[in-house]
This record gives C-alpha cells, sequence and structure tokens, in this order.
C-alpha cells in the first residue's frame, strides 16, 4: 500500500508547515507504512499529481492520497482521482489545515483529522460526490465537488472573507463573520433560473442559492442540517430576495442549523432534496463557489454520483 501527503503550504495562510511535515515523518516511522510527502508549488498542481499517483497505482496496489489542506484543495485532488482510469484501490483523505476547513465537519465520530498517524491507520468509507457541467470558468468542461457550492450573496462573502483574510487577525469563521457583515449591506444577491429534478423551483431574483453535499460552508455554518454524504441527494437552500431585517433575524438560525424548526421560515427560504439541478444565470454569467473556490460560470448543470469516491477516515487513537 502507498500513501502520499499532499500539502498545500498556502493553505492556512501557510502556518505551521514545517510542523505538520514532522508530524507525518514521525506518523510514517511509528507506523512502517510505505509513504511520502509532495508540497504543491501553484494552483492546479495538486490535481495533476493525485491523477499521476492514482495513473500509477490503479489496478496494481492500495493507494491512498491524503490531501493536507482547505477544502479547495480536497477538490484539486478529488477531480485528480476522478480524472484518472476508475479504480476501486485509491481513497481520499484529508487534513484540514484550510480556514474553512467545512468538509471534515460532516464527521463528528471520525478520530482527529490532523493527526496523521489517526490517518495512516484511518478506515475507508464509500462516499458521494456531485458532477457539474457547463460553461465554467470561460471553457465547456465536468468536474467535482465534495462539499458545496454557493451562488449569490454565499459566494459574495466567501470573497470577501478571502480579501479580509489578508488583514492582521482576521482569520477563519471571523473572517467568514465579518464578511457577511460586510456583504450584508450591499446585499448582492443573484438572478437564477434554478431546476431541481427537471422542474422550475425559482426564476428571478434570489438572495443565495446552495447546493451541497455536505452540510457545513463558510467556516462551519449548518446551512444544510439534514445533509448526509453518503444519501445520494443533494440539499438545496434557496432564499428569496428578502429584506435586510429578515435575513439578519433568521441568519443565526441559519448559521446554527436551526433555521427549518422557525415556523415561518417558508416565507424566506426554500429547503428541497434532489438528484439533478440546472442553474442558469438570467443575467449570463453568475460567480459559483466551488469548495470555497470562485470561478465565473454560465449555464451549469449538477448530478449527485453516488459512492464516487472512497473516503478516508481517521481512526480514533
Amino acid at each position: 500500500m502507498k500513501t502520499i501527503f499532499i500539502i498545500n503550504p498556502c493553505a492556512g495562510q501557510g502556518r505551521g508547515i514545517d510542523q505538520l511535515k514532522q508530524q507525518i515523518k514521525k506518523a510514517i516511522e511509528e507506523t512502517g507504512q510505505t509513504a511520502s510527502i509532495y508540497m504543491t508549488k501553484e494552483p492546479g498542481d495538486g490535481e495533476e499529481v493525485a491523477k499521476i499517483f492514482t495513473y500509477l497505482t490503479c489496478g496494481s496496489e492500495e493507494g491512498r492520497i491524503i490531501a493536507c489542506g482547505g477544502d479547495g484543495t480536497l477538490n484539486e485532488i478529488l477531480n485528480g482521482v476522478l480524472s484518472a482510469p476508475p479504480s476501486d484501490h485509491m481513497a481520499i483523505g484529508l487534513m484540514p489545515t484550510g480556514t474553512g476547513n467545512d468538509f471534515a465537519r460532516n464527521f463528528p465520530d471520525a478520530g482527529d483529522f490532523l493527526d496523521p498517524k489517526a490517518q495512516l491507520l484511518g478506515e475507508i468509507i464509500d462516499c458521494d460526490a456531485i458532477r457539474y457541467w457547463g460553461d465554467i470558468d470561460g471553457k465547456q468542461q465536468t468536474r467535482y465537488c465534495a462539499n458545496m457550492f454557493n451562488i449569490g450573496f454565499d459566494c459574495n462573502v466567501v470573497d470577501m472573507a478571502a480579501r479580509l483574510k489578508n488583514y492582521p487577525l482576521v482569520a477563519g469563521s471571523f473572517a467568514y463573520l465579518l464578511a457577511v457583515a460586510v456583504t450584508f449591506i450591499k446585499k448582492k444577491g443573484a438572478r437564477l433560473k434554478v431546476e431541481l429534478d427537471g422542474e422550475v423551483i425559482e426564476d428571478g431574483s434570489v438572495l443565495l442559492t446552495a447546493l451541497g453535499n455536505g452540510g457545513f460552508c463558510g467556516g462551519g455554518v449548518h446551512s444544510s442540517p439534514y445533509a448526509s454524504v453518503q444519501d445520494g441527494k443533494m440539499d438545496v437552500n434557496i432564499i428569496y430576495n428578502v429584506g435586510r431585517l429578515d435575513f439578519l433575524k433568521k441568519f443565526p438560525y441559519y448559521a446554527k442549523g436551526t433555521h427549518n424548526e422557525l415556523p415561518d421560515i417558508d416565507r424566506i427560504l426554500c429547503a428541497r432534496t434532489c438528484q439533478t439541478a440546472r442553474i442558469t444565470p438570467l443575467d449570463g454569467v453568475m460567480r459559483l463557489c466551488t469548495d470555497g473556490e470562485i470561478v465565473d460560470a454560465g449555464t451549469v448543470d449538477f448530478a449527485v454520483e453516488q459512492g464516487a469516491f472512497r473516503l478516508l477516515l481517521p481512526r480514533k487513537i
């Protein structure tokens, strides 16, 4: 069995990289496993390395790729693995060293994601992914999402949070909450046609649309509390173009994942599950946030692929 730790040195603003490498080396020695470390050099590098590693390992022996970074790093590894020949021998793990780290929040009963020894001794489960295709980042392509898509207000918040993280003492969930406050003043949403399983659900201005495989976004906002990464469905939230006061009152519940318990929530939010979706920007282009990374997109189709990849979960030690 071969394992490779792919480290994004820019994740989490690059803090603790040397310590992380030493911890990984120590865990490799203690477990006696065959493993190596690779430091990515630029955006997209992790995807290419994951693809090559999968090609070389495919069909010959068990392989594991452990993404050390944020959800964006995991997204690169996922797309690298799934673009290589299908293999039952490859598993993807995650050491969440980024700022949001939302995908790992879907597994509260797992071991310590930041313990490399727990990763090397981990257990494998089947995990869904969302395949999406269309006019993405200026070209026709097909890709995969591990956790969540955000369009409109949510996407604008992620964009603002990324800028705020460049300031001292602003990071993680605090950066997201501060970005919510700033974006709230502008109250910029999106104009979309949203179709779920072939049915038009919304056609016009919305505050936000989120399609989730997992249940968390924005560094811990529990936007889809009933989501499961193994149920073959995506959880969709559409928040209507409501007033600032309505949004301000409901957001704390949305952040905690208790919004569906509010008696009047249907007035401002549509929550659905589906297997397929199509989103068309009525202004020709939309900002699409996928696992924390933002691109411009035209019409995009989405479909859940149940058990799309093997996920390595850390063992409890």
